[in-house]
């Protein structure tokens, strides 16, 4: 029997709405490179949400709209300020520092990071011996499942605005936040505090696709010109445009992410009611409960996951990862594995 996995939010294909409006739309003629009918009216269904004049672009990953965005953002001797396990930091092989742009990157309980930590890394560095840091990255939701609240982003947003830094949000799981129970952040909020943000389509439920939304206008600017140069402008990118088009034109965006959302939080409860703890507060559709290493191999059995940390000799915690369309039959399984 094959393994159910609980590795990541993109393992399955895409929402059956989704390829039937590719399908449907597969013999129209559009022009290139995202100024196509279906792009402009995907923009234009996110902006309904925004309500703000912000400007969005296209493009098919997480780590191409990370490394789009910051480095047309930073001047050569600027660096970037994010968590010790932000994405940029992590898991991105080195692209921001391939481009010439040092990450300096504070040490975390749960992937948040507040102003008052900012500012101790603005204070090391006062002068041009050192880079200087100009932009702040943030997950939301983090790398290890924590949310950001209005309150939270607003602080970081000010603190931003008052020391002239640049705030922005990688949203590749930003439809998970927006439809936690510990967010009251709407797209809305996300176009006011910040500068720049991008919504996921990747995790949460299309082929493939990202939206950056700009919403400092003056770093939109020439934006397209730095796609085009990082390999990023596609030549159908209508694709992108027409499946941002289906999840936004009515709440299937939001829907997908809730249903990711109560399949991770029936694991947790499941998991906690068994006795166990969690390495952070289950929040999104990534968990980590710490289970002893006996049983994590056990489940391994019937389960794929990622063992994401050594607690002890005894116990690790696992990354549980759920999706729009994670079955409950399986979460029901391994609740009773457990």
């Amino acid at each position: 029997m094959k393994k159910y996995s609980f590795k990541n939010d993109y393992s399955e294909g895409a929402h059956p709405s989704i390829l039937q409006r590719l399908v449907e739309t597969n013999t129209i003629q559009s022009i290139g490179y995202g100024e196509d009918e279906f792009c402009n009216e995907a923009r234009e269904l996110i902006l309904k949400y925004l309500k703000k004049d912000s400007a969005i672009h296209f493009v098919s990953g997480g780590t191409q709209a990370n490394l789009i965005v910051i480095s047309s953002i930073l001047k050569p001797h600027e660096s970037v300020i994010a968590s010790e396990s932000g994405h940029i930091a992590v898991h991105e092989t080195g692209a921001i520092e391939a481009t010439g742009h040092k990450v300096n990157t504070i040490v975390t309980n749960n992937g948040k990071i507040t102003p008052e930590q900012i500012a101790v890394v603005l204070n090391m560095h006062t002068d041009e011996h050192m880079v200087k840091p100009k932009l702040v990255y943030i997950s939301n939701s983090t790398e290890v499942g924590s949310v950001y609240t209005k309150i939270e982003l607003q602080h970081l947003y000010k603190f931003c605005q008052e020391n002239n830094l640049y705030l922005f949000v990688d949203g590749a799981r930003l439809a998970s936040a927006l439809t936690s129970s510990k967010c009251d952040l709407t797209l809305e909020d996300m176009a006011n505090y910040t500068d720049v943000f991008y919504i996921g389509g990747t995790k949460n439920g299309a082929l493939l696709g990202e939206a950056i939304v700009i919403n400092n206008l003056k770093l939109n600017e020439d934006f397209r010109y730095h796609i085009k140069q990082k390999g990023g402008m596609l030549a159908k990118g209508r694709l992108i445009g027409i499946q941002f088009s289906e999840m936004f034109r009515d709440n299937l965006f939001f829907e997908m992410g809730k249903h990711a959302n109560q399949m991770a939080e029936k694991l947790a409860k499941g998991i906690s009611a068994k006795g166990y703890d969690f390495l952070t507060e289950p929040s999104s559709n990534q968990i980590f409960p710490i289970l002893p290493n006996i049983v994590i191999e056990k489940l391994q059995q019937d389960f794929d996951f990622f063992i994401w940390e050594k607690i002890d000799e005894e116990n690790s915690a696992i990354r549980l990862v759920t999706s729009w369309v994670t079955l409950e039959e399986q979460v029901d399984n391994f609740i009773q594995a457990v």
